[in-house]
């Protein structure tokens, strides 16, 4: 995402060195991979929280940038082309199910509560305002750029305009306040697997925040797609860890005292978890390839 942007800001930066040619999307992938590493290194969740809070002051300015932009300038709105083209529809599942993967976030954030009992409230909250977030730039996106509306759709507005400027270096800041609370329930679950309590220093922590964090630059720099790779995530693994696994969690947990009704609809939504994640998964490969 941040390279994507920066790219798109400097369209024409080069590098050489020693006798290794970067492009535009190399170069700017590197920089973004050096820039964002520090933050990784921070463990204390209560303080990524409130680098974290900075993602929500970024989401809002973005859409208020495309509706400016639609609204105020002369873009508009002219939708062109099929709302509904069931051909993208399996890549469109993964794209969307990407966008709700955070579960592997939700227990730290739910350890580290001072009222866990609110829990249930801060998913409701955050859900509601994701999906009309979502809705809202998806109506506005397709009226205004219609069917070539790109995974960012900050790549599609017009580059003189500095309300386009705002919308793309304000992308590029996004990750900063978002990629080390996603990553750090990945290195935990990394140190737990150290086989000494003595192994599990701070030194080692940082050691395997930062191989996590190149590990990301070698597959944007492998598999530079980022819608392609946005829907593969969402198909082979969102699918599997926010519809397939819950429920059959709970029907597991509840076997003694599940109602048919209940059992009826986890299978369903396991179904239909399970089929998209097929689809969609080949669907993103094939784009890939």
């Amino acid at each position: 995402m941040m390279s994507d942007n920066l790219g798109a800001v400097f369209p024409n930066s080069h590098m050489e060195f020693a006798g290794i040619h970067l492009d535009s999307y190399q170069m700017c992938a590197i920089i973004s991979t050096l820039v964002i590493l520090p933050t990784v290194w921070l463990r204390n969740l209560s303080l990524l929280s409130i680098v974290s809070a900075g993602g929500v002051i970024a989401l809002i300015i973005v859409v208020i940038c495309l509706l400016w932009v639609g609204v105020i300038n002369d873009v508009g709105f002219h939708p062109s082309g099929t709302a509904l083209n069931i051909a993208k529809l399996p890549v469109t599942i993964g794209l969307y199910s990407f966008c709700y993967g955070s579960h592997s976030v939700f227990p730290n954030i739910y350890s580290s509560m001072k009222e866990p009992s609110r829990f249930p409230s801060v998913l409701l909250i955050s859900f509601s305002i994701a999906f009309f977030s979502y809705l809202g730039v998806a109506v506005c996106g397709f009226l205004m750029f219609g069917e070539n509306t790109n995974p960012q759709f900050t790549l599609n507005l017009p580059a003189k305009l500095i309300t386009s400027k705002v919308a793309a270096w304000t992308v590029v800041v996004a990750p900063l306040t978002k990629y080390a609370i996603t990553i750090t329930p990945v290195a935990f679950g990394i140190e737990e697997f150290l086989p000494s309590p003595q192994i599990r220093t701070y030194g080692v922590s940082i050691l395997i925040r930062t191989l996590l964090v190149f590990s990301t630059l070698v597959i944007s720099l492998a598999v530079p797609y980022f819608g392609s790779v946005m829907s593969l995530i969402g198909s082979s693994l969102v699918m599997l860890v926010s519809l397939i696994l819950p429920c059959a969690c709970y029907i597991k947990l509840s076997k003694d005292r599940i109602t048919r009704f209940q059992f009826a609809a986890c299978t369903f939504i396991m179904v239909v978890g399970v089929i998209s994640a097929v689809v969609g998964t080949y669907s993103a490969l094939t784009s890939m390839a």
